[in-house]
């Protein structure tokens, strides 16, 4: 896989490079928390000519550890919180239309999440497991190639994708949802496929930033263009009359905001950041697309599990009553906020083992993935502890409404037990990524999911009468079950150094580990 390879006389292709023997020859940036800059990898290993591995695992290891990924998981965090706010404008903006364009956009932006952010993201994933490995591998040119690979996957994916959106009012009628909703709700699928493109090479080029040490960039971008893109929906839904558009200006903003993303991720990467990664476009670009595409293909049915089991409970919750769905609400956005967190730490901890398995270290990928856990666990169950705690008085930032605020009261226990099986499952997950195996994080989400959690929620809730918290009931064990069955593979059952191997057999080199402490590895197509 690896670019211009030449034939031997095996069959086989290889470069004519030996790998390294030794940290002075191996072209890997030493780094931790305090120093890390913008073209550093998120690793912070220390080489020498006796072998890969024997850092010490003593205290201060740890806590070099966990200040590193303390350290690269904030930018994350703020890179999340901010693409939250992109999807978040919109619905504000039409909201203060009318009722039906608030039920349009909700039901346009479901139907957006459901067929299309959801694939794109899966299929992105991908990345997760070759970039880290690729940029720490001694041949940066890899994140390149894997890059401009996952374009090509993602044009194909984006092509099917428009055409469901540009038929999406005839597919809503069909589903015999409202004709005047599914008509608005058609109309802003229409005009967010000008920002669909956009969105996959932001998912893309986020993914190669953060994964090839640039993990800034992002956030930057995002500081200059969440605001941005507040101001356009106003603009656009209700500014002056010479700009304004209505119902059409929310999506036409967002979709402005998707391609100004990319603009400013192209003119960074053009002219502002290292060229080691580069890569041209030759024939093996169109080369090895499989490799990539099955790992997405996983990615897909790992994030479709999850983000559609929601949209599920979201529909339940609508079926038993108006009461429950505003408590659903509630316990949601405080769910959806608490996890942001936990989501920016498995971020940072895929790429730090993956930067990890490129470098062929596998005692500190061991040690990065028990730092990792620990950290997500004790962040939950701050998260946890908080909910627990101010149960009573939760829902008064959400509603007075003396109902709502008992019901939120009775559910917020489940909840905060939710959290710390949630964060778990986020950081098992990115570990499973980061390892290659979406295929196994996507049967868990399966099974947790839609075989124990949702059928079982759905009879607590309907069967039984136990209403809403019967549903959060069900999730809570589909995501016990992830969680800890995902911890069992990551921990108990996970050999390092096997893992290493097939990181650079994905990666396109020969392997072998010979009894003494020395790893040789030597490139091939």
């Amino acid at each position: 896989m690896a670019p211009s390879p030449s034939h031997n006389s095996n069959g086989k292709t290889k470069h004519d490079t030996e790998w390294p023997h030794n940290g002075r020859d191996s072209q890997i940036v030493t780094n931790n928390a305090q120093n890390a800059n913008e073209t550093t990898p998120l690793i912070s290993t220390q080489w020498n000519d006796s072998g890969r591995d024997n850092e010490s695992e003593g205290d201060m290891v740890w806590w070099k550890e966990l200040k590193t990924l303390g350290a690269y998981t904030l930018p994350v965090f703020g890179t999340h919180v901010l693409e939250y706010s992109l999807s978040i404008a919109p619905v504000v903006s039409i909201g203060h239309i009318s009722t039906d364009a608030l039920a349009a956009v909700t039901l346009g932006t479901m139907t957006a999440s459901v067929t299309g952010f959801s694939i794109i993201v899966g299929f992105s994933t991908a990345l997760d497991t070759m970039l880290p490995s690729a940029w720490t591998s001694g041949t940066p040119s890899l994140v390149g190639l894997l890059t401009i690979r996952m374009t090509v996957i993602m044009a194909m994916v984006v092509v099917p994708i428009v055409a469901l959106w540009m038929n999406a009012e005839t597919i809503l009628l069909t589903l015999r949802q409202e004709p005047e909703i599914a008509h608005l709700a058609g109309i802003y699928l229409k005009w967010f496929t000008l920002g669909l493109p956009a969105y996959a090479a932001n998912a893309i080029l986020s993914t190669a930033y953060s994964h090839s040490g640039l993990f800034t960039i992002p956030t930057r971008v995002l500081f200059i263009v969440a605001p941005t893109n507040i101001l356009l929906n106003y603009l656009l839904v209700w500014g002056p009359p010479w700009i304004r558009l209505g119902f059409i200006g929310a999506p036409i903003a967002t979709a402005i905001s998707f391609n100004l993303i990319t603009f400013c991720y192209c003119v960074y990467g053009g002219w502002f950041t290292p060229k080691d990664a580069w890569h041209p476009l030759t024939g093996d670009c169109l080369r090895e697309l499989g490799v990539l595409f099955k790992l997405g293909i996983a990615g897909v049915a790992q994030v479709a599990a999850e983000w559609w089991s929601w949209e599920l409970v979201a529909l339940a919750a609508s079926q038993i009553g108006s009461l429950e769905l505003a408590v659903q609400s509630v316990c949601l956005v405080s769910a959806s906020t608490s996890y942001q967190a936990p989501y920016a730490i498995s971020a940072a901890t895929s790429v730090r083992i993956g930067n990890m398995l490129g470098a062929r270290s596998a005692k500190r990928a061991a040690l990065a993935t028990r730092v990792a856990i620990y950290l997500t666990l004790m962040v939950a169950l701050v998260m946890s502890t908080i909910f627990f705690v101010f149960k009573d008085n939760w829902a008064y930032m959400f509603n007075s409404d003396p109902q709502v605020v008992d019901e939120v009261a009775r559910i917020m226990p489940v909840v905060a037990l939710f959290q710390i099986f949630d964060g778990l499952g986020a950081v098992t997950g990115a570990i499973l990524r980061a390892k290659g195996q979406q295929d196994v994080g996507a049967l868990l989400s399966v099974i947790g999911y839609y075989i124990l959690g949702i059928p079982l929620g759905l009879v607590l809730a309907f069967k039984l009468g136990l209403g809403l918290i019967g549903l959060w009931i069900g999730l809570t064990l589909s995501l016990v079950f992830v969680g800890l069955v995902g911890l069992y593979l990551c921990t108990v059952r996970t050999d390092w150094e096997e893992e290493v191997r097939k990181t650079m057999m994905r990666l396109g080199y020969e392997y072998d580990t010979p009894a003494h402490d020395s790893t040789t590895s030597t490139i091939v197509a």
